[in-house]
């Protein structure tokens, strides 16, 4: 269901979202062109090879372990539709000569970021070949090996300080300096709450508070867009980062980078809808990049709160996007983080208490959606 009756300014935002709602042809894959896009890197994909889909998220993306007899060479195929276009909502921006995904990678590999191996590229038919990572999420470490957890989330969290400071300087024409998160861009992820989440699943919202939400989204954009900026993955979680058998970890997913305030990784990391952490757990998390990232008291301090103010922002696009998922994509699968998110939304705002707007986003919310 979609829901109707979007304003002029609502629909002016959203002819600035590159946002299809409806897949094209060339969505399809060409698996004439994976052959002989292997066959051409790997002489032992001349003879036969299993060819076997792997699950994805809630992109468009889609990926393929390649197999010879007996597993002597894998690798993993990445099917990109459309691939110079973001996944996320994000501003259209100028056409690129190159994938984002193909260019970012490039980047972070060269400043010392561990990222997935390129073997071979064929952009006009949609595929990349990529070193195989196995199944080794972050997520899933944490299912087999629950005591790894600390260890694990301490290294992401420097990770994510030592990015900040090898990334600090970009190239002029990375489009990763192109793109920000800059106040429309935050305003419009907000509104994506309040048409999917709320809207899009039937709950009524009166006008007086309807108009209250809007003008609390509006400031709360401002403010988060006026933080400074640095290099931010976007999606920097379990399910997008891959426990090497050294146990370092290596980044996937970070077509849609771009700048942003120092904290919206963390928030990915450390209320990561797929899975929960108590308070202690979060703020031990944000001391480790505070001093990897070499802070005094009163910068950690910004940083807690700033960690808090974002979550906001940022978990009420993400409970919109998982119910834009089911009633867009056709993807249920995400439906059952809605509430869990809200409920990190709600856990911040009674941190933040001492701020009006915060205060009174947190009673509406009790009202539109009590309990």
């Amino acid at each position: 269901m979609v829901p109707l009756g979007r304003s002029r300014r609502e629909r002016a935002h959203r002819q600035l979202i590159a946002m299809p709602d409806a897949p094209p042809a060339s969505y399809l894959p060409d698996f004439v062109a994976l052959r002989s896009l292997a066959e051409s890197v790997f002489p032992s994909f001349r003879d036969a090879f299993d060819c076997t889909p792997m699950a994805g998220g809630g992109g468009t993306r889609k990926y393929f372990r390649l197999r010879t007899a007996g597993a002597a060479q894998t690798v993993v195929a990445m099917f990109v539709p459309e691939g110079a276009k973001p996944e996320e909502i994000a501003k259209d921006t100028a056409d690129t000569a190159r994938w984002p995904f193909l260019e970012i990678r490039d980047l972070l590999a060269a400043r010392g970021i561990d990222v997935p191996q390129v073997y071979a590229e064929d952009t006009p038919h949609g595929w990349v070949l990529l070193e195989d990572l196995g199944d080794t999420t972050l997520a899933e470490v944490l299912l087999q090996k629950p005591e790894t957890r600390e260890q694990l989330y301490v290294r992401a969290a420097r990770d994510v300080a030592r990015a900040q400071s090898l990334l600090a300087k970009l190239p002029a024409d990375s489009i990763v300096a192109s793109r920000a998160f800059d106040e429309d861009l935050l305003h419009w992820e907000i509104q994506h709450f309040r048409e999917w989440a709320i809207a899009g699943r039937g709950i009524p919202m009166t006008a007086d508070d309807g108009t209250t939400f809007d003008a609390l989204a509006s400031r709360i954009a401002k403010r988060i867009a006026a933080l400074p900026r640095v290099f931010v993955h976007r999606d920097f979680q379990s399910r997008n980062l891959m426990v090497r058998p050294s146990g370092s970890l290596c980044w996937i997913d970070f077509q849609d980078a771009l700048l942003g305030p120092r904290v919206y990784d963390l928030v990915a990391l450390l209320n990561d809808s797929y899975q929960s952490f108590d308070r202690a757990f979060v703020a031990a998390r944000l001391a480790d990049y505070a001093t990897a990232a070499s802070l005094d008291a009163s910068e950690h301090a910004a940083v807690l709160r700033e960690f808090d103010s974002v979550t906001v922002q940022r978990k009420l696009k993400d409970a919109g996007r998982f119910v834009f998922f089911d009633r867009v994509k056709s993807n249920p699968a995400f439906l059952k983080f809605v509430e869990p998110t809200i409920a990190k939304v709600r856990a911040s705002l009674a941190r933040l208490r001492d701020d009006d707007d915060m205060r009174a986003l947190e009673a509406l919310l009790a009202r539109v959606l009590p309990g």
